[in-house]
């Protein structure tokens, strides 16, 4: 008997086997979630919502930056990225979905897309660029705490592709690109993505909710 059940332990992946705290091995959604059952979900609060900035000039680049706060060495927003970040804020408070605290990485594309979109931004390092492989296991530590711990509203986080890689695993971030995060204490899962162009499925969503037609497509 003995034998057996250290051949099944030795056969069984690590997570099962032990119970330790681990994320999302990769960043595409648990599961699919229609629109009418996700605009559901983030009215009710909870999550944390990690944007990618919106798009940027790529003639640019923060090679000469001195600090943060030297926007005229920064890759920033172009005019169609600081558009579409208002849209999509726009579209946000048209959809009622509520949202608490607002952080962003201290760069200014990312302070600029969280400004656009709901008109306020808390810089904090925690959330800050980086490479998206460290050779310090510590250094996105912040941010994985951030993406595990549930808040009473939802939690944006402005931020970039590469911490959010670092974190969740592939797939990349679009400029832009929304990631619906469900944290769950030791660990989080993934529970959409949302591009650009995805809010006006969550819009269409909203007016059949405004009408009560909503009430037929959420799961039972």
């Amino acid at each position: 008997m003995r034998i057996f059940l250290l051949a099944l332990l030795l056969c069984l992946p690590a997570s099962a086997a032990w119970s330790q705290p681990v994320v999302a091995s990769g960043s595409q959604p648990v599961r699919v979630m229609a629109a009418a059952h996700l605009l559901a979900e983030l009215r009710n609060g909870g999550y944390v919502l990690y944007f990618r900035h919106f798009a940027t000039d790529f003639s640019q680049n923060d090679e000469k930056m001195r600090d943060f706060d030297d926007c005229a060495n920064q890759r920033l927003l172009t005019d169609r990225g600081r558009s579409d970040a208002r849209r999509v804020g726009a579209t946000m408070r048209e959809l009622k979905i509520p949202v608490g605290r607002v952080l962003a990485s201290p760069y200014c594309r990312t302070v600029e897309t969280a400004q656009l979109l709901f008109g306020r931004a808390e810089k904090m390092n925690e959330v800050r660029g980086g490479p998206a492989a460290s050779g310090d296991p510590e250094r996105y530590a912040g941010l994985r705490t951030l993406m595990s711990t549930r808040p009473e509203a939802n939690l944006v986080i402005s931020s970039h592709g590469n911490p959010f890689q670092a974190v969740a695993g592939p797939p990349y971030l679009a400029e832009g690109e929304m990631a619906v995060i469900k944290p769950l204490g030791d660990r989080f899962e993934i529970t959409a993505r949302v591009r650009i162009d995805d809010w006006n499925g969550l819009a269409a969503a909203g007016k059949r909710w405004a009408s009560g037609t909503y009430l037929s497509s959420l799961p039972r």
